[in-house]
């Protein structure tokens, strides 16, 4: 019995052909862009490396970001960008119109920590100011935000030189603050998204201390946290330790308070609707044999969810209230519940941006570089620029900072590497700078050519 093989007409092997072909083109065209995107930071990054350097050796608190804020705005002058400062302060926005197509914004922060510098790299700062309370700190770039500038000016510059690759508008900008949580509402309040164009996506990067330099990490959905701060203020009746009888002890208050506290998450949230309740500092009482009138606690409040930011701060107020009069404390002595004002939004990462992101990241830098990463409980004001009318899509992504033996060594032995904020945070800045020029660079070409 014969087989017969079935011809493939001529019309469509031609079609299959002139298909292949054209994705040959379309991938030749792409590999040929990420070879100049990453020639140019190649060529770029001498003079950022020393620009790097000098963010980290000259560091500014919250609200005091005066010349690291002027430092941006040269660069982004230079760079070929419209700039204009004193944005929420010291805010800084620079602008770049090339014909019509998509605004993408691309945010930096400028501000450091109140941390004294141990890390003993060559160019560690030794800065030290007066807080706003007085207090002489020390000042370092304990979370990165010195990659973040270098990464952002590189990446500034890439795309001022490759202006042939896309169109539309670019807005880049250096916020103040962010440690404190209130730069971004500063910056949007001055006017960011009506005196200058309204962006279609926000997008920004932010160092992880656990990958290793050359790698990116990306979330989708709730990436960062709500974060409040709450004060208390545990008031009793004071007295003679050997009389408890005649007084309202506040220190075993405070201690029935916060064992409270801990059923907050355990039996009042939602099991899927994650919050945090830490209790981090406490203090009353001044000697042994005396019962205090007050005692102080300092609480951190986390959650993703507004309702279970909400839910959270109430019980807060509801059980420290509650122990009070259970302890019998009279009613001009109940406590003092305070949610600072200083707070963080919670970050939602846009998934279909964050796909995109993540897709064009994966093209220049390989798949195996690009890795997906469990939400955080820590905070990043970024989530601000989602939260105006418009529900402005956004994604901040992770860019590896740490030096890859490092990591291994920690996975393999168990020894814990530095966290972000700590004196010892010391980023491994030529694989992480460079690896977060090229990535943004091709990322934000997609968003513009993809529209």
């Amino acid at each position: 019995m014969q087989r017969t093989t079935k011809q493939v007409p001529a019309q469509l092997l031609i079609g299959l052909l002139f298909i292949g072909s054209g994705l040959w083109a379309q991938n030749s065209k792409i590999n040929k862009l990420h070879d100049e995107i990453k020639s140019r930071t190649n060529q770029e990054y001498a003079s950022l490396e020393q620009l790097y350097k000098h963010l980290h050796t000259n560091p500014e608190l919250s609200f005091h970001e005066e010349k690291t804020a002027a430092r941006i705005a040269e660069e982004l002058s230079k760079a070929g960008y419209a700039v204009t400062t004193g944005v929420g302060k010291h805010g800084v926005v620079g602008m770049l119109k090339n014909g019509n197509g998509p605004t993408v914004l691309v945010r930096t922060d400028l501000d450091a920590l109140p941390v004294t510098e141990n890390t003993g790299v060559e160019y560690a700062s030794k800065v030290r100011v007066h807080d706003d309370q007085n207090n002489e700190v020390g000042v370092m770039h304990a979370c990165g935000h010195d990659v973040h500038m270098t990464s952002f000016i590189g990446t500034a510059r890439l795309l001022s030189q490759i202006k042939n690759q896309w169109r539309g508008t670019l807005v880049f900008i250096g916020q103040p603050a962010e440690e404190r949580g209130g730069g971004a509402r500063a910056m949007l309040k001055d006017g960011l998204f009506t005196k200058f164009p309204k962006p279609d996506y926000c997008v920004a990067w932010h160092v992880a201390s656990e990958l290793p330099a050359g790698t990116v990490g990306y979330c989708e959905g709730y990436a960062l946290a709500n974060v409040n701060s709450v004060d208390i203020t545990i008031r009793g009746v004071g007295g003679h330790g050997a009389y408890p009888h005649t007084t309202k002890d506040p220190i075993v208050i405070a201690a029935e308070t916060i064992m409270m506290l801990q059923t907050i998450v355990s039996r009042e949230m939602k099991p899927i609707d994650p919050a945090v309740v830490t209790v981090g500092s406490i203090h009353g009482g001044t000697k042994h044999n005396i019962i205090s009138d007050e005692v102080h606690m300092q609480l951190t409040v986390r959650s993703y969810s507004d309702h279970a930011r909400e839910q959270t701060l109430q019980s807060i107020a509801r059980i420290s209230k509650g122990v009070a009069i259970a302890a019998g404390v009279p009613e001009n002595r109940m406590p003092i519940v305070t949610v600072a004002d200083e707070f963080t939004p919670s970050t939602y990462n846009d998934p279909a941006l964050v796909k995109r992101m993540a897709a064009s990241m994966k093209a220049i830098l390989g798949a195996d570089k690009v890795v997906a990463k469990e939400p955080v409980m820590g905070g990043e004001d970024f989530g601000e620029y989602g939260r105006t009318a418009e529900k402005i899509p956004l994604a901040i992504l992770w860019l590896g900072a740490i030096a890859p033996e490092r990591v291994q060594e920690s996975l393999h032995t168990g020894k814990t590497l530095p966290s972000l904020h700590s004196s010892e945070f010391a980023p491994l800045p030529e694989p992480a700078i460079k690896t977060g020029i090229t990535a943004m660079t091709a990322a934000v070409l997609d968003l513009f050519n993809s529209k």
